[in-house]
């Protein structure tokens, strides 16, 4: 290739006219002076309360007007004797001599970096003064910028990923999914939601994936004055994807200011697989499990299973195998002894690959407590799976549900219950659950106000209905009872609450309506599993108690601990108390058991 020395030649003389034109000067002066005033306004704009779109302004301005101040440097000097054009201030020979361009320049840098580190380092404490934890994050739902719609698993599962990595961080405070996902990628009322949340920071992020590419642009942002903190887009490859999620969270973490143990930083950095087949059928795994519907996790296993058949070392795989398997009888999907075995095996399998995991530590404990009804090594598993993961909202919330409340422990309980729903507060099921340790507790009037509040974030939850229903009824406000057990029927076909509404007309003397709900739920158990503890239920309130022990043996047989596991204490069998044969059907419940 020639090149025309005409053109060199050229190009050598403009440039020696820009540094001649003091052009250089001015972009590097306005370039200083533009980041001081940019830090001015997003640092000094919120702490007046001056409206967000002021920033976007100022930005706008400094940017438009740098190509008009360099134009105005090519055309116009500043002399001794006032602004002229060049070719003039050229003619007369008067030209600037003065160096105040480089004290301009100084002075603007070190206000620009002082207040750069102000902000940055004072944010928390801004934070803390809303009365938000300085520390404490949200992960909004990522946008699919994907055309395949189909890629939506992507997006949630890198979402999820992130969300994950950090929820192991005991230093900083994680908002579950559950309650991120009903707003939007990029919302406006950003103040709003960190109050909602009650987090001082959110994260925002895009996901598009072309073929074996990803790119994931993401920003943090502090919801008191809506600065960003921090914003940076990676265009990996898909097998990198790890790498990208573990530097979201390392960065985060930094930012945030968050002490991070060895284990900590480990648990972030970690890459679960070496297979980008597994990975994706684990999301989609995922994806499914979070829908939470008896179909859905059907779906869930068998993705599990895909993965864990791409790479049997998959410990995550297995992890989610057993949260999958061990939800499924409690969703009407499977009996007992079809799923909680499994669930303790993949839980156990999991740990086996990787013993940090600490969804593994639950669900191994949720199987624990409700197949072997082992509430001491249940506890322990539940303890463990809340030091390795304690923003693992799951972890208090089954802690509280099934670790201390059967036992009576109610304060503790509850305790756990409520920092569950800090971590997700919007969740519907642990509001739910809340509201049944407070009734299982007899703290009545609390639970039906948590149930009520509740029931006002989802009207159509039918468990929070029959939840409920059960207060209700045990503050003795039968017809309102009744009103909440035909509203959870007519919205799900789970047999509890069939089995509740039976229980009730017999307890008030509608023994008919009583027997006639009791001889569907027997054509139906021909049809699906339903639990021996609803007809002992059922029995108990026909005043058949005998009938009504056989039955609770039954459901000891059919190792069925979500229903059985509260007898010592749940308000509904106080006609039982005192029995000779219940009493020792207590003792067997809850004596200590073998680690199987």
């Amino acid at each position: 290739m020639i090149i025309d020395p005409n053109k060199a030649v050229n190009l050598k003389n403009f440039l020696t006219e820009l540094r001649r034109r003091n052009v250089y000067k001015v972009a590097v002066a306005y370039a200083v002076v533009a980041w001081l005033l940019i830090q001015v306004a997003t640092q000094v704009f919120p702490f007046f309360e001056i409206p967000n779109w002021a920033v976007r302004l100022v930005v706008l301005a400094i940017t438009i007007g740098f190509p008009i101040a360099l134009v105005i440097a090519w055309a116009f000097e500043l002399t001794p004797t006032g602004l002229k054009r060049t070719e003039a201030a050229d003619a007369l020979h008067e030209h600037s001599r003065h160096h105040a361009w480089i004290f301009v320049v100084i002075i603007g840098a070190v206000l620009s970096v002082g207040l750069f580190f102000l902000g940055r380092y004072t944010a928390p404490s801004a934070a803390s003064r809303s009365g938000l934890p300085a520390k404490s994050i949200a992960v909004l739902p990522f946008e699919n910028l994907s055309r395949d719609p189909d890629n939506a698993y992507f997006t949630e599962g890198v979402q999820e990923e992130i969300l994950t990595r950090l929820a192991k961080v005991a230093d900083l405070r994680v908002i579950a999914r559950t309650s991120t996902q009903r707003y939007k990628s990029a919302p406006e009322n950003l103040s709003q939601i960190g109050k909602e949340l009650g987090v001082a920071h959110i994260l925002e992020g895009t996901v598009q994936r072309v073929a074996e590419k990803v790119r994931v642009s993401v920003q943090l942002i502090n919801v008191s004055n809506e600065a960003h903190l921090w914003a940076e887009t990676y265009d990996r490859k898909l097998t990198d994807i790890f790498a990208v999620e573990s530097e979201i969270a390392k960065t985060i973490a930094d930012t945030l200011q968050v002490k991070l143990s060895d284990p900590e930083q480990h648990a972030i950095t970690a890459r679960p697989t070496e297979s980008t087949e597994a990975y994706q059928l684990y999301l989609k795994g995922r994806y499914f499990w979070n829908k939470r519907t008896g179909a859905d996790l059907k779906k869930a296993v068998d993705y599990f299973n895909q993965a864990i058949g791409k790479d049997p070392n998959y410990g995550l795989a297995y992890a989610g195998l057993a949260d999958a398997y061990v939800l499924l009888s409690g969703f009407g999907a499977a009996s007992p002894k079809d799923s909680l075995p499994q669930a303790k095996a993949a839980a156990q399998k999991a740990l086996e690959l990787d013993n940090t995991l600490g969804e593994a530590h639950a669900s191994l404990a949720q199987a624990l407590f409700a197949y072997d009804f082992n509430f001491a090594e249940a506890n322990r598993e539940f303890r463990r799976a809340i030091e390795l993961s304690p923003n693992y909202a799951t972890a208090h919330q089954w802690y509280g549900q099934s670790g201390l409340a059967p036992l009576g422990q109610f304060e503790d309980a509850i305790a756990e219950m409520k920092h569950a729903l800090e971590l997700d507060p919007l969740s519907v099921i642990i509001n739910t659950d809340l509201g049944s340790v407070l009734c299982t507790a007899r703290h009545y009037d609390a639970a039906i106000e948590q149930l009520r509040k509740t029931l006002e974030m989802d009207p159509r939850f039918y468990y929070g209905h029959w939840n409920l229903g059960v207060a209700l009824e045990v503050k003795g406000l039968v017809e309102q009872a009744v009103v909440e057990y035909e509203k959870a029927i007519a919205l799900d076909d789970d047999p509890l609450s069939a089995g509740l509404l039976a229980h009730l007309y017999a307890k008030i003397g509608q023994k008919d309506k009583a027997i006639q709900i009791q001889e569907r739920l027997r054509e139906v158990s021909k049809q699906r599993y339903v639990s021996p503890y609803i007809f002992a239920m059922i029995h108990l309130g026909l005043g058949e108690k005998d009938q009504a022990i056989d039955f609770l043996e039954k459901t000891y047989q059919d190792r069925d601990g979500y229903n059985i596991a509260y007898i010592k204490v749940d308000p509904f069998f106080d006609p039982l108390r005192g029995d000779p044969r219940f009493e020792a059907f207590v003792q067997k419940v809850f004596a200590p058991k073998d680690r199987r």
